[in-house]
């Protein structure tokens, strides 16, 4: 490294000289000296052009010589330290760069021995986790640590082990701590005009709708915003938690969207190469979309079509085929491995952010140390912020592994290989690793879409009932049956196709082929009207709504215990108990201790509660998520300290019925579960409450159904002039 330093700054004092040997001028003589004398590093290269060249001139070869001495006299001592100083910490950052570099791309690099196949094959650890979520976090950590602990191993037995030895305590006692270091100056610099403004704008201030709150609610978001894709993920997480932050707040920070930058081509590339086994990326790909269709704060997504070489060996890759086949008269998929899986030649590619893993790891580090200082004041103990940011923290490790969100989507698919009308991108975990998703392209109208529609009142009304149904079972079958539930159910996270089946809805008719070509068609749509047309026409051709699920690298998992407690709050309400539930809500919450007046706080989940049972036996709709909304508010105001997963279900509980009232205004949400109960979802339901209670719920669900559709027909048949009661 130090000789390059020197090449790049000898090549102008070689011209020097060699312009002055051709000249008898005793000033550039002079000058060549002070040149000479200011790049003392290259004194030796200078001395051995100069003594080899033959001057005319005697003068001019004394006076070169009389500098020469001087140099060798007058050398400064902190020349030698900082060239010293310069080349380590060159060496170490070339070593540490490989470090890294062999970290990212070993798996890929060993495809073909046994190690990098259990690198690309991750498998959940029951004896570590209660959830399949948690046991596939768990698996990832530990491989990712032994592989690290072993990727020092191996140096550290190598011939070169004492200079590894060097850059490892480099790395981890002075170049790691340093760039932490860095980087909370610039947090801190980036969060003082929040800080700064906290008190003017907040101590006069009474209500967190006051004008002043609202500002520093927003200059908080600008500064989110500033900081980086760790915590823009903070902010999207925080905006979740109305149990713990106001719903103002929660308002604000909702907005938040990420500005990170695509990393570059050249890498996105390298990698890829490594993942398909060294093949050239020409032959991996015919077309190649070179523009990321979507950059996010840990990855960027392209989409791209497979060559025929990889299709022709997807049977090295691809995972398991699920056929849609027809069965009496029901329908299903089943697992077939005798024929070629159907892989489609569009693919969606998510390749992580070069450094992501470490950036992400040293804003954790910070957000705990704010953390452990703002858990140090009288009034924030209850909120428990440590606890808090070791929980956002496995959110964004398991965002760290694809193949955690390939995994999830498998396991969506097999949850829902009976249902026609709900579909998941099919994920290639063989082309796929730690860094890099392959999964099935997903083509068709996003929700926001046909949402913009709905609200302009242009979407055909069997489409959006469809729609509705389509999406609230779903849902539901996630909650109650298979209690695997997508954690980001927002819009952009929901792409509709149009597939047609017969009339007993036991085959689907249309191929692959024709739903990509409507799909193409709707897109195409140049005004509202015409894509409401396209879907009327659809409709009365017997096309039904498809939803599809995408991102699913999040999703929420109940555990036993908190299950249990799931149950017996739904229990509870829907018995309309509501100083139960609130009683419930504090004894099962992870601190009952600093819970503020508990009897109070059940006091108003009954008066809430109440006034859920008043409307029950009307024509109005009961709202599930206004319950559960206001609920959280009770529950931040009174210090009940609520599982965050719990919490999770809550959340995806209101978005999910306010997509669906916003698609059908007259949803009711109880009368929706209704539907869902079946043998299995019954069954599903009891397996750790009391039978006889649980039947109990279901005898007033179905008695609540029954009277609620009575009077809805009453209604009816008086508005018709089929019934008059004045006569």
């Amino acid at each position: 490294m130090f000789s390059l330093f020197v090449k790049s700054h000898s090549a102008p004092m070689l011209r020097t000289i060699k312009a002055v040997s051709s000249s008898s001028s005793l000033l550039q003589y002079q000058s060549l000296s002070r040149s000479i004398h200011q790049n003392s590093a290259i004194n030796s290269l200078v001395r051995s052009h100069i003594t080899s060249k033959r001057f005319i001139s005697c003068s001019r070869s004394t006076l070169l010589k009389q500098q020469w001495g001087k140099l060798q006299t007058r050398r400064p001592p902190y020349i030698a330290a900082t060239a010293v100083v310069f080349s380590v910490l060159t060496v170490s950052l070339y070593v540490n760069n490989q470090f890294q570099a062999h970290l990212i791309f070993n798996e890929a690099n060993d495809r073909d021995s046994s190690h990098a196949e259990s690198l690309t094959t991750l498998k959940p650890d029951p004896k570590q986790g209660d959830t399949y979520e948690s046991s596939l976090y768990h698996a990832s950590q530990d491989e990712l640590s032994n592989e690290e602990k072993l990727q020092r191993e191996e140096k550290l037995n190598s011939r070169f082990a004492i200079l590894y030895k060097i850059q490892f305590f480099w790395h981890d006692y002075i170049w790691d701590p340093s760039l932490t270091i860095l980087r909370f100056l610039k947090l801190t610099l980036i969060f003082t005009p929040a800080l700064f403004t906290y008190f003017p704008l907040t101590f006069f201030s009474h209500s967190s709708r006051s004008y002043g709150n609202l500002i520093w609610f927003k200059i908080l978001r600008l500064s989110l915003e500033a900081a980086g894709a760790s915590f823009i993920k903070l902010g999207q997480w925080a905006a979740s938690r109305t149990d713990l932050f106001s719903a103002e707040l929660c308002c604000e920070l909702s907005q938040l969207h990420s500005n990170a930058k695509a990393h570059s081509l050249k890498y996105t590339k390298e990698i890829l190469i490594e993942s398909f086994g060294g093949l050239k990326f020409e032959e991996i790909f015919d077309e190649f979309q070179e523009t990321p269709i979507g950059v996010g704060a840990i990855a960027q997504v392209y989409s791209a079509k497979l060559s025929q070489r990889v299709l022709e060996q997807i049977d090295d890759f691809a995972n398991v085929k699920i056929l849609k086949k027809k069965k009496h008269w029901f329908f299903h998929r089943i697992h077939n491995d005798e024929e070629k899986p159907d892989v489609q030649q569009t693919v969606a590619i998510k390749v992580m952010h070069p450094n992501v893993i470490t950036n992400i790891r040293r804003d954790l580090q910070i957000m705990s140390f704010f953390a452990r200082a703002i858990d140090c004041l009288p009034t924030m103990e209850w909120v428990a912020l440590p606890d808090e940011v070791a929980n956002f923290g496995t959110l964004m490790n398991l965002q760290l592994d694809l193949r955690i969100e390939g995994l999830n989507l498998s396991k969506f698919q097999k949850d829902y290989k009976d249902d026609f009308f709900v579909n998941f991108p099919t994920p290639y975990l063989k082309f796929s690793n730690r860094f890099i998703l392959v999964e099935e392209y997903i083509s068709g109208l996003p929700m926001s879409k046909l949402l913009s529609l709905k609200s302009e009142g242009l979407l055909p009304q069997q489409v959006s009932k469809k729609l509705s149904d389509t999406v609230m079972d779903s849902f539901l079958q996630m909650l109650i049956l298979n209690n695997f539930i997508h954690s980001d159910l927002h819009p952009g996270n929901i792409i509709v196709r149009f597939i047609k089946t017969n009339d007993l809805q036991t085959e689907i008719l249309s191929t692959s082929t024709q739903t990509q070509h409507i799909s193409h068609l709707l897109n195409s749509c140049r005004t509202k009207e015409e894509l409401s047309r396209a879907l009327c026409k659809l409709d009365k051709e017997g096309y039904h709504p498809e939803v599809c699920y995408i991102d699913a690298g999040l999703v929420t998992e109940l555990n036993t215990r908190n299950r249990v407690n799931f149950i017996s709050l739904f229990n509870a309400l829907a018995q309309f108990d509501g100083y139960k539930a609130g009683e419930l809500m504090i004894e099962r919450s992870r601190a009952p201790e600093t819970a503020i007046d508990p009897e109070l706080f059940a006091i108003k989940v009954e008066k809430l509660v109440s006034k859920i049972k008043e409307r029950t036996f009307t024509l109005g709709t009961v709202s599930i998520g206004d319950l559960l909304e206001k609920m959280l508010s009770m529950v931040r105001a009174h210090h009940v300290k609520m599982e965050g997963d719990f919490v999770s279900v809550i959340v995806a509980i209101l978005l999910l019925e306010g997509l669906g009232r916003q698609l059908d205004p007259e949803l009711d949400l109880f009368a929706r579960f209704l539907s869902r109960q079946d043998d299995k979802g019954f069954g599903k339901l009891i397996d750790n409450a009391d039978k006889f209670t649980m039947l109990k719920v279901w005898i007033a669900l179905e008695l609540r159904q029954f009277i609620t559709v009575g009077v809805a027909d009453i209604y009816r048949i008086v508005k018709s002039d089929q019934l008059c009661p004045n006569y």
